[in-house]
Order: structure tokens, then C-alpha cells, then sequence
């Protein structure tokens, strides 16, 4: 649970207040721009973050002063890998594994099964550097749920994999969703989040701009269809719109959102003008509408 007041450094203020209650076996999204609050929000509940203001608890527990409990019943995937290039895959688990409290004999079987599940078996005695991009983040999978954690946060969690090592991953995920576990989850890519997760935070500027179930967004702040037409055709469609649509900009492209897809075939058909997609409303539009910005990998 988290609530109450902002959250500053000096005169800059990271997060405002937010009301937050994750429950156990739900998966819940943060997304926003970069400097939206998502990793202060995430530092607080390691404790590493001081909060000016409010309440914060974690498993009951306030990081502020009990964050080595916290953290002995959370895993986490950062951003980086920081993985030890110059060992193999069981001496990296080993030494993470005794971070966590397992003695050799708890880790070694746990260490097995969990490279199992992540399709590494193969690669225990492989050196790190050996390793390529989308094994060393399966491993850190690993390594996260050493300890069998309550809490998973996944910072970022397929950012740069390729759809096939992506799509692996969130199986993976829903699968420990599935099992009960609570997750957090910071992405950029709109689909994972509408994939994997039960609630959809949208901070921006530090400030809950939007929240709920994907779907439940979608049909609330986006409904209907959207048709994606090329640079240059706002003047040939603009007298085929009826007032209820909307039309908007992603880059140099012209958008058109329609309560029924058939809106959309007529507006091609009137307009003369032929549509680079035509697909139903999805996440990404309600990021869009309630942020005005784009996600990239950069931010």
C-alpha cells in the first residue's frame, strides 16, 4: 500500500501523491515518460529512496526502517543485468543464492530447477561473457526468484530481447502471476502490459494521470477504432469526419478514431484516401491521449 504526500529531492518534486494497493497474485503495470516517478516508486519500496511524506507498506512493513526484512521477500529484475562476466552461470547463482541466505545445499537443487525453467540448463557451467543477450536476461529470472520471493519487480523487463526470448518471458510471468505471486511490473511496450497485467498504473510528472484494468482503460478513454493514414492526407479526410470522431497525430502520420470499424472503411472509401492500419483502440492510444508523449527504450 502506498498514499499520502510528495515525494522531493531539494525543490524538485519526484512524486506527488500516490494511492496504490497491490494485492497478492495481482500484477500490476507502472508505466510513464522518463522522470514520471516509476523508479522513485521503486526505490521507496526498497528503502533505498527516503519519502518526505505519506505512508508506505510492504507486506506490512515500512522501508523506512524495515527494508532488510522487505528485501529477504522481494526479487527483482533490474534494468541491467549485472551479472559477473569472468564466472559460470552456477558460480554467478551460487554467490547470489548465499546473498539470499541459502546455504550450498538449499541453493544447488534450487539453482537446477530454476535454470530448467528458464530453458538454461545447458548453459550452467558457461561463462557469462559466452552468454548472449536474451540468456543473460533469463538469468536474471534466475536469480530473482532464488529465494522464492512473494514480491517480483520487473524493471524493464524484455527492453532490446527479440520477440521470441519476449514472448518466453511473459509466459514465465503469467505463469508465476498464475502461482499466486505479486508482481510489479515498469515497461515500455504497451502490449506486454495489456499481456501481463491485472492493473495499469500511468504516472506522469510524478502524478497518477491514469489507472485500472487494460481493458477497462481502453473502453473508458479510447473506445472504438483507429485508422493510421499517411502524412499529407489531413486535408482529404477532414471533410468526411463526423464531429464525434477524433482525429489526431502520431508523428507525421494522421489518426483517425471511430466508434465502429466500418466508420473507418466509409471515411477510406469517401475520402479516397487508403489507410496504412486500420486495428481497434488499444493501450498504447490511452498512454497517448492521457500523457501526450510517446514511450521509447531511450527513456
Amino acid at each position: 500500500q502506498a498514499r499520502g504526500d510528495a515525494i522531493r529531492f531539494g525543490n524538485f518534486e519526484a512524486l506527488a501523491a500516490l494511492d496504490l494497493e497491490v494485492g497478492k497474485g495481482e500484477c500490476v503495470g507502472l508505466l510513464g515518460p522518463n522522470g514520471a516517478g516509476k523508479s522513485t516508486f521503486i526505490g521507496c519500496l526498497y528503502g533505498v529512496v527516503s519519502r518526505s511524506g505519506g505512508g508506505l507498506a510492504v507486506f506490512g512493513l515500512d522501508p523506512a526502517t524495515q527494508a532488510r526484512e522487505i528485501k529477504t521477500r522481494i526479487g527483482v529484475v533490474p534494468q541491467e543485468n549485472a551479472l559477473d562476466d569472468g564466472l559460470t552461470v552456477l558460480e554467478n547463482m551460487r554467490i547470489y543464492a548465499s546473498f539470499g541466505g541459502l546455504s550450498r545445499k538449499q541453493a544447488d537443487p534450487r539453482i537446477t530447477e530454476l535454470l530448467s525453467y528458464m530453458a538454461l540448463e545447458s548453459k550452467r557451467d558457461a561463462t557469462i561473457k559466452t552468454l548472449s543477450g536474451g540468456m543473460k536476461r533469463r538469468l536474471t529470472f534466475v536469480r530473482a526468484l532464488l529465494a522464492d520471493p512473494e514480491l517480483l519487480i520487473l524493471d524493464e523487463p524484455t527492453t532490446g530481447l527479440d520477440p521470441s526470448v519476449r514472448h518466453l518471458l511473459w509466459e514465465k510471468v503469467i505463469e508465476l502471476r498464475e502461482r499466486g505471486k505479486t508482481i510489479l511490473v515498469t515497461t515500455h511496450y504497451m502490449h506486454e502490459a495489456e499481456v501481463l497485467c491485472d492493473k495499469i498504473v500511468i504516472l506522469d510528472r510524478g502524478r497518477v494521470v491514469g489507472t485500472g484494468a487494460p481493458r477497462e482503460m481502453i473502453d473508458r478513454e479510447t473506445p472504438g477504432f483507429v485508422g493510421i493514414f499517411p502524412a499529407g492526407t489531413e486535408q482529404a479526410l477532414n471533410p468526411h469526419l463526423n464531429p464525434s470522431w477524433e482525429l489526431f497525430h502520431q508523428g507525421r502520420q494522421n489518426c483517425v478514431r471511430a466508434p465502429r470499424f466500418d466508420d473507418l472503411i466509409e471515411l477510406q472509401r469517401l475520402s479516397g484516401q487508403t489507410a496504412l492500419q486500420l486495428r481497434p483502440a488499444n493501450l498504447e492510444d490511452v498512454y497517448l491521449k492521457l500523457t501526450g508523449s510517446e514511450l521509447n527504450d531511450d527513456e
